[in-house]
């Protein structure tokens, strides 16, 4: 379908976004399909900086200010790396501009019409092929950061917050086309089955 598509992987923390896009990183090198695997926030030099200021679980940045860090994290990364790879290389994101109006929108109330224009002015044209949404309910959840070494301050937020970021990228996959809802509450090695499936397609 797409000889190099754009493959984003959104979801809320825990819900196994990080753990697909290395499996499909993993597919594509066993294939030797040329690829590149970035992050955000993160990404270059710079970006991995800001990822820093945001996460930090010390940080008390307000609302506003993770969200233009954020979105100067992503300027970084349009500009030196996703815009020189588009089209040359598959292109696999951990979180995109999906997570961004999850969270700064539907979590925490920042205008959306605002969050959109951001996005328009770093992004131009440059969009998304295909988005898996990764999905986990509050059990798994909770099993999970409390098997986690450390957490972040994006690890933090109770609950209800996290509920409202994850109904925000349900209602954002029924409003756009090429979305796939990958739930991790399920066996794993019968979702990376499924994700490997769509990626061929996209790919072949």
């Amino acid at each position: 379908m797409y000889k190099y598509p754009v493959i984003v992987f959104e979801g809320i923390e825990t819900s196994g976004k990080t753990t697909n896009i290395n499996k499909v990183s993993s597919y594509l090198s066993k294939i030797n399909r040329k690829f590149i695997k970035i992050r955000e926030p993160g990404g270059t030099i710079y970006s991995e900086i800001i990822r820093k200021l945001i996460l930090n679980k010390k940080s008390k940045f307000n609302f506003k200010t993770d969200l233009m860090l954020i979105m100067a994290s992503r300027s970084e990364n349009i500009d030196k790396v996703l815009k020189k790879n588009f089209g040359k290389k598959i292109i696999l994101i951990d979180r995109f501009i999906d997570s961004t109006i999850a969270y700064q929108h539907y979590g925490m109330g920042i205008n959306e019409n605002l969050i959109n224009k951001l996005n328009n002015f770093i992004l131009g044209n440059f969009k998304p092929t295909f988005t898996f949404t990764n999905i986990v309910n509050k059990k798994n959840m909770k099993i999970r950061l409390n098997k986690r070494n450390s957490l972040n301050k994006y690890d933090k937020f109770n609950y209800s917050f996290y509920t409202k970021v994850q109904k925000g990228f349900l209602k954002l996959s029924k409003k756009k086309k090429n979305y796939f809802i990958i739930d991790s509450n399920n066996n794993i090695e019968e979702n990376y089955q499924i994700i490997i499936k769509k990626v061929k397609r996209l790919i072949s």
